[in-house]
């Protein structure tokens, strides 16, 4: 679950304010864009007698993106609650709930929101420690593969004659990145141009890989969860706790 319900409904507020004042804001806030599913719903309903008057449709369009929006974060949404509030303030009725209630019930889904992505998380770790075993107890049977005592697997595919990167050294190597499914998340070789940076400001697996090279060289490694981000991750495609697979070329010691 999103935890962005709560900054959607406020950026919706700016919304319907910025368009009851004449003057432009400093900062300018904009309607999310509605999912294709809400923006058929709402072509569709263009010609509906009840959604004549633009009043009517700017009703229509929050409406639409409030419930979309929680539906993709699967919020429960009472509908006659809302209702309620929106006569409320525009009757100019003080709130039914107050400050520390209010207060109480964004902490109560927020805590909700963390807990159901904790055990989002728990689940997709599991799969990706069970997928990173098996393939590590396959690729370790292969011929070529060395497994050094920290659990790396690297098997050499084009052997150099260069020297060896200690780890006070800049490398510049091209790379490929694939997880164990081949779902490619990075590559030096699709941008074009090769990657520098410290021997050791990198992961740990490519740390201790790089030291075992030469210049020259082309490793293939298999790098165990512990070795590479954990049960973090690391961005959208990388998740808790997987396994990853690399292709490095080591072309130059800085």
């Amino acid at each position: 679950m999103k935890l962005n319900s709560i900054a959607f409904l406020a950026a919706s507020s700016l919304f319907l304010a910025a368009c009851g004042n004449d003057k432009k804001s400093d900062t300018e806030t904009t309607m999310p864009q509605a999912s294709e599913e809400t923006t058929d719903v709402a072509t569709s309903a263009a010609t509906d007698p009840a959604l004549a008057t633009l009043e009517q449709k700017l009703s229509y369009i929050v409406g639409t993106n409030l419930a979309g929006q929680f539906k993709r974060d699967e919020l429960t949404f009472d509908v006659n609650a809302f209702t309620m509030a929106v006569n409320d303030v525009m009757a100019g009725t003080e709130s039914r709930l107050s400050q520390e209630q209010v207060q109480a019930a964004v902490a109560a889904v927020q805590q909700q929101a963390q807990e159901k992505q904790q055990l989002a998380q728990q689940a997709v770790s599991g799969k990706n420690k069970a997928d990173g075993l098996a393939y590590l107890e396959a690729n370790a049977k292969k011929e070529g593969v060395v497994v050094t005592e920290s659990g790396l697997q690297y098997k050499e595919v084009v052997s150099g004659e260069g020297e060896m990167p200690t780890s006070d050294k800049t490398v510049v190597v091209h790379y490929k990145g694939t997880l164990t499914d081949g779902t490619e998340f990075d590559s030096s070789y699709k941008r074009g141009e090769p990657a520098e940076f410290p021997v050791t400001g990198v992961i740990k697996g490519w740390v201790e890989a790089l030291q075992l090279m030469n210049v020259g060289d082309t490793f293939e490694l298999v790098i165990p969860s512990d070795l590479a981000y954990g049960p973090k991750g690391s961005g959208q495609t990388i998740g808790p706790d997987a396994t990853l697979l690399f292709d490095v070329e080591l072309i130059e010691i800085k």
